[in-house]
């Protein structure tokens, strides 16, 4: 009888061992890049137009927008990045920079700003939607995640693109922060990819002591890295920590190289801003600086069919330089 017990006892060992060595091969054999956890958050949010945006008018519609957060492999308190998509929506462009930052141990935060107020795109018809109302959707997701037990609330980087560029750049604002931003809170840095930069707004140099790193194509002319430049020169003047990286032979949307794609193509009937110049008038109303008239999409500075296309070798540039800036400012190991 003991002998049987001793066997008994000898063979639970063993097949304990057996499991404990499958659950660390399998644990092992996960790529870095899928996420250990993925959660999906309905975000209360707001539609305003930019007028009730400017003034701090929060009476639009109550509207309830989407985050997917993907948990990095890793213990304790992660950094993240949250992303913010263009005109298009979440495209399979994203997919590429949330694989890559898992990788290298940064959580990530999709914000879908579209379908929960009923949108696909608005690349044809902008006015669907405030230019500046994906900031709200943006300080909204700040709030989950500051207070979330796997975040590490020091260490939130803002990234977006074309449009969603756009509001990672002017999320940046000391004074949008005052009005919108409840979360108690700060992005640790700002990373617009090709935004609009043709707005010129009340106080647009008083910033987030934050970095700013931007990225923008030479030929873009969807959003014109021109405009970029001129309020570029202006927060440098102001002595702000902002960068701006131009690559050359680069559309709008250069990063779909990291797609492999390298097909230049018409954004067909999609509206640009291109030969706009805006700028915040009294009362929160956006003025046409041109025609010193309020600004509409039916502006004859609007034009269609700005150009759009991937490029793997600056795309895999871009990467880089976005990888060994976070790299330094989470002090990654």
């Amino acid at each position: 009888m003991l002998r049987d017990w001793r066997f008994v006892v000898t063979a639970a060992i063993f097949c304990i061992g057996i499991l404990v060595s499958c659950l660390e091969t399998s644990a092992q054999s996960i790529p870095r890049d899928v996420a250990s956890r993925t959660e999906i958050y309905a975000i209360p949010s707001l539609t305003i137009s930019d007028q009730q945006f400017l003034t701090g008018d929060a009476n639009g519609k109550q509207v309830t927008v989407a985050g997917e957060f993907r948990i990095a492999q890793g213990t304790g308190k992660l950094p993240v990045v949250v992303l913010m998509h263009g005109s298009s929506g979440v495209g399979s462009g994203m997919d590429p920079w949330v694989r890559h930052f898992n990788a290298m141990g940064i959580s990530t935060f999709v914000i879908d700003g579209f379908s929960g107020r009923g949108l696909t795109a608005v690349g044809p018809n902008q006015a669907l939607l405030g230019r500046l109302n994906f900031i709200v959707d943006i300080y909204r997701s700040l709030e989950i995640l500051a207070h979330h037990p796997r975040v590490d609330p020091d260490r939130i980087v803002l990234m977006g693109f074309s449009r969603g560029g756009q509001a990672a750049l002017y999320a940046s604002l000391d004074r949008f922060n005052k009005l919108w931003n409840k979360s108690g809170a700060q992005f640790a840095a700002y990373i617009p990819f090709y935004p609009d930069c043709s707005t010129t707004y009340a106080t647009d140099t008083d910033i987030a002591a934050r970095p700013i790193r931007i990225y923008h194509g030479t030929p873009d002319d969807y959003n014109p890295v021109a405009s970029c430049k001129a309020y570029l020169a202006r927060l440098q003047e102001a002595k702000r920590d902002v960068v701006l990286t131009e690559y050359p032979d680069s559309q709008h949307g250069f990063d779909a190289g990291l797609l492999g794609s390298n097909t230049i193509a018409v954004s067909t009937n999609a509206q640009t801003a291109r030969n706009c110049h805006l700028r915040e008038g009294e009362g929160g109303v956006l003025m046409n600086a041109d025609t010193k008239a309020p600004f509409s999409y039916q502006d004859a500075c609007i034009e269609l069919n700005p150009h759009v296309g991937g490029n793997p070798a600056t795309a895999a540039e871009a990467r880089k330089a976005v990888s060994d800036f976070l790299q330094a400012l989470f002090k990654l190991g």
